[in-house]
């Protein structure tokens, strides 16, 4: 059973959701438009009774509250949340997995989070800059949607679609939920952190990286283009190479539950090894 308490941050509440295992944290970060409730095949699984997970919602997002100040949307400004709230529980040393949006967020806090045993990211091309945005996603005009403040249940239709490979039917009600309750400003703050003014150069911290940095990528993915990931300086990348989800698109997580579990499985374990 999942347990759902909530953390007073620098800029309103956050909504924390943690699984009944123990042991080496392992917090899960969600996507743009999205919940915890998309981490829900991790934290009600077996992995969720073996390992302590632990998924929060993002500042705007599912039952955390809207920010009053804008740049607490801004990457930086979720990356000094999610260091907060690792601070304040003692759990810097935590395994740190982020999907789409969350994977930047953890980018963006890593030079902050010394004591991180380990990164997971996945739906997340590391943007530097200037940022080559036509190399690192597939040209879907789905992807607009997540810059804009405010959607209509169509748009949020056609945005949650792309989450997913062509023709999988097996999404909850939930994901377009999720995405209309978000507060629209968050939305636009993603297009507005694509500034070297006020974010980090993503390329850079990867390429400086001390600890293990696992990059998930799904065969079917219908954002982000998986030969970018190519291209990058990975000194840490675990097993030396982008692990594949097979027959999964944006959301493997969900997707192919078995296989993505699995995967964080064992690199959890090789982090703490």
């Amino acid at each position: 059973m999942t347990k759902t308490t909530m953390f007073v941050g620098p800029f309103g509440e956050i909504a924390v959701h943690e699984s009944e295992g123990v042991g080496q944290p392992v917090v899960l970060i969600h996507g743009n438009s999205s919940s915890a409730r998309a981490f829900s095949r991790q934290l009600e699984s077996p992995l969720g009774a073996s390992h302590r997970l632990i998924a929060i919602d993002l500042m705007g997002h599912g039952h955390s509250t809207n920010a009053g100040d804008p740049a607490a949307y801004l990457l930086s400004g979720h990356a000094r949340s999610l260091v907060a709230f690792l601070t304040a529980r003692g759990i810097e040393d935590s395994i740190l997995v982020g999907w789409s949006l969350g994977g930047h967020i953890l980018l963006e806090a890593a030079p902050d989070l010394a004591r991180a045993r380990g990164l997971l990211i996945f739906g997340t091309p590391p943007i530097g800059f200037p940022p080559a945005l036509d190399k690192a996603f597939l040209p879907n005009p789905a992807m607009q949607v997540g810059f804009i403040p405010e959607i209509t249940a169509e748009m949020a239709q056609v945005y949650v679609a792309a989450f997913f490979a062509p023709g999988f039917v097996d999404v909850p009600p939930f994901f377009l939920e999720d995405a209309i309750r978000t507060d629209g400003i968050a939305r636009a703050q993603v297009g507005a952190s694509i500034d070297p003014t006020v974010t980090r150069d993503e390329v850079e911290v990867a390429a400086a990286l001390q600890v293990p940095l696992a990059i998930l990528h799904g065969t079917r993915e219908q954002l982000v283009n998986g030969a970018y990931f190519d291209s990058l300086k990975l000194p840490t990348l675990w097993r030396g190479a982008t692990q594949v989800v097979a027959e999964a698109g944006h959301a493997p997580q969900w997707e192919r539950p078995e296989q993505f579990n699995a995967l964080l499985r064992a690199f959890a374990a090789d982090c703490r090894a």
